[in-house]
């Protein structure tokens, strides 16, 4: 699923208003980013966590050529998966229906479209190979 897909299953929300929805998930990506980026927690319950953490300077090799370099410190986003995603990853706990029922239903009232018939496939013939010469 992309970002485009996301928003339009968010929009089932939101009446399927695709704009209201797009604002939303904007709002909340661009928060988790900047709260991560400076350096604070941001916990969701049962979903994750996103966190920065530092990574300390240590060497590294290039695979191809065996070199082997220093890597500067630096520091990383970390998400741990919270235990409800887990478990609904897992399969130890069943997605709730409505949810998925809601989803579907905005994304067939989201976008209706006419039944056409399509023409019958015609069998493709198959071409003749040809020796190349070199």
């Amino acid at each position: 699923m992309n970002k485009a897909e996301l928003i339009q299953a968010v929009a089932a929300y939101y009446d399927g208003s695709k704009s209201e929805a797009a604002k939303a998930l904007n709002a909340v990506v661009e928060t988790i980013t900047y709260k991560t980026a400076a350096g604070e927690k941001v916990s969701i319950t049962g979903f994750g966590v996103f966190e920065k953490v530092h990574r300390s300077a240590r060497m590294v090799r290039n695979p191809r050529t065996g070199e082997r370099k220093r890597a500067k410190a630096t520091s990383v986003p970390r998400f741990r998966a919270g235990s409800d995603l887990k478990a609904y990853v897992s399969g130890a706990k069943k997605v709730p229906r409505a949810t998925a029922r809601k989803a579907t239903t905005a994304k067939a009232a989201v976008a209706p479209r006419k039944a056409v018939a399509k023409p019958a496939a015609k069998k493709a013939t198959t071409a003749k190979k040809t020796a190349v010469k070199r």
